[in-house]
């Protein structure tokens, strides 16, 4: 994982502020480096002169694949050109499946290689190529990419949006691109849209006009646009099947358990070779206990070593509003909804898996602390500026740093999962049982496609940019594209079987379990949960009790001052 930043001035090198400085550290602490490209006027028969321009690029790196530190921003000498990566290229699709090790100077010399003169007969041509790399890898990333030879800057995130990337413009119509930013200024920044990728002609500014962009947007797997330059998308069109409804099979639960576990296992593999830290584990589950994240610690019981630990990290808060009426020997965290679930699904991890270690790490979140990181945690989730926002924000901050308030080190785990997604694909919200009320099946895919095309608007850039202040990096396994085609194929009724409600008597599973994500039950079921199989769902917010902390009426939508 990275920190990028990158600027391009027709006036000066613009650096980060010390603040963003400084939050690009946070989020990688193995290295740092900055590096400046002059880009030179250049004079075109039919454009005229372009304008001389000042780029300043600089990364920091968390180092988890690979046996070697590989420091950024990449160069290359031969052409000038210049890459900022964050990203965990998982498979490039034609090259090399899967990738061994570090992957951004694979990744890097892809790029070169496209966009070598050797190989692009003019300009355009250029663009198409580099663009059908980036379709071409699977994983989650944000990228910078200079092309020196064609004279394009290349900027955008994955194909979910799945690592941060914010933009601003100067006064002066100068560009800047950031991971995280310190908000203290009050300059306003924007999220850069997970809907494809960004590219700006260098050749074609002019000192009074904005830079030059193209836009080259999403096509699903099985969209036929002829001529159009795309970026491909790796999933189809959610399958809008609805006739004869059924439980799902047992080859859906299979085909799930499979594509999961291929998924965690790309995961939590090799990780943090290239720094000698001993641990006595190397992974980390956000653990609220519910159906979601036990899933994904079932399963990596069977993929990690069985000498190696794996952390649980449940978060509780301290809330005045809820909290203030406690008797002497009453914790204010034991009664949290998701510490009461997470040690009931802790308790059920130890009896069906024995042998290994499962620790149980108590993250207790007094109002003082919440108060004391407020600014911090609103800084990171920006432009996010909600109420709802904080409360999830204040979570995932707290429970990525690993560790109780009171202990004064933090661990050396570096990587955490968490289940984000899962509730998006098989149909998890209140507000997809209420879509099928309403209009049936049809109503409720439209409902589960809304959901899932405005993940990285909505949630996955604000997760990142909070997560990746403690240093550490998270890991989305219900992300990975593989499953996700697997779950855009399913026929609805096989994801979440609303048709046919809950029969608290029956000794059948698929009747027996809740509706909602009834394939993630039935798998979670399979596995020997049966408690967490039948565990109902509960908002991050409400399960940890961040919110609503100060009385009074307000919403999860009000806008923060």
């Amino acid at each position: 994982m990275c920190g990028i930043f990158f600027s391009i001035s027709r006036h000066k090198y613009v650096v980060p502020d010390a603040g963003t400085k400084q939050a690009l550290q946070n989020r990688g602490p193995d290295s740092s480096g900055g590096y400046r490209i002059l880009i030179p006027a250049e004079h075109d028969r039919e454009q005229g002169p372009s304008l001389q321009l000042f780029a300043t690029a600089f990364s920091t790196v968390l180092s988890l694949r690979g046996t070697a530190v590989v420091k950024q921003p990449l160069q290359n000498d031969d052409t000038g050109s210049m890459l900022c990566w964050n990203g965990e290229a998982w498979s490039i699709q034609g090259h090399s499946d899967p990738v061994v090790g570090n992957d951004s100077q694979l990744v890097f010399d892809l790029l070169l290689q496209q966009t070598s003169s050797s190989l692009v007969l003019d300009r355009c041509s250029s663009v198409q190529r580099t663009a059908a790399i980036l379709s071409a890898i699977r994983g989650p990333y944000a990228f910078v990419f200079y092309d020196a030879i064609n004279q394009y800057l290349y900027y955008g995130r994955d194909c979910l949006g799945r690592r941060s990337l914010l933009r601003k413009f100067s006064l002066e119509h100068d560009l800047i691109l950031s991971s995280v930013c310190d908000n203290a200024t009050g300059d306003q920044w924007e999220e850069v849209e997970a809907d494809g990728i960004n590219v700006i002609d260098l050749k074609r500014t002019s000192s009074e006009e904005p830079l030059t962009f193209t836009h080259i947007p999403h096509r699903r797997r099985n969209e036929v646009k002829p001529n159009e330059l795309s970026f491909h998308l790796p999933f189809p069109a959610m399958n809008t099947t609805v006739e004869s409804p059924s439980h799902p099979e047992a080859q859906h639960v299979q085909k799930l358990g499979e594509a999961l576990r291929r998924s965690l296992e790309a995961r939590t593999q090799h990780v943090r070779e290239s720094v000698n830290v001993d641990t006595e584990a190397k992974v980390a589950i956000l653990f609220s206990g519910g159906l979601d994240c036990t899933v994904l610690a079932r399963i990596c019981h069977d993929l990690l070593p069985p000498t190696e630990a794996i952390h649980l990290h449940n978060v509780a808060f301290q809330n005045p509003r809820i909290h203030s009426n406690l008797g002497e020997n009453e914790s204010p965290y034991e009664l949290c909804p998701d510490r009461v679930t997470g040690r009931s699904s802790y308790a059920e991890l130890m009896r069906i898996c024995p042998g290994r270690q499962w620790r149980f790490v108590e993250i207790n979140v007094p109002y003082t602390a919440t108060v004391a990181h407020r600014s911090n945690v609103m800084a990171l989730m920006h432009p996010h500026n909600t109420e709802m926002d904080l409360s999830i924000s204040y979570a995932l901050y707290f429970a990525a740093r690993g560790y109780a308030m009171s202990q004064p080190h933090p661990e050396e785990i570096r990587v955490l999962l968490s289940g984000l997604g899962a509730d998006e694909l098989f149909g998890g919200y209140q507000r997809h049982s209420l879509a099928f009320a309403r209009r049936g099946y049809s109503g409720l895919i439209e409902e589960l496609e809304l959901d899932f095309n405005r993940l990285g608007k909505r949630n996955l850039g604000r997760d990142d940019r909070v997560i990746s202040n403690s240093g550490k990096e998270v890991r989305f396994p219900y992300l990975d594209e593989e499953l996700i085609s697997l779950a855009l194929d399913l026929p609805v009724w096989a994801k979440c079987d609303f048709a046919n409600s809950q029969m608290a008597d029956s000794e059948d599973p698929a009747r027996f379990l809740e509706p909602e994500k009834r394939l993630l039950r039935l798998l979670a079921w399979d596995l020997g949960m049966k408690g967490v199989a039948a565990e109902k769902k509960r908002a991050i917010q409400f399960g940890a009790r961040t919110a609503k902390m100060e009385a009074g009426r307000t919403k999860g939508t009000q806008v923060l001052s």
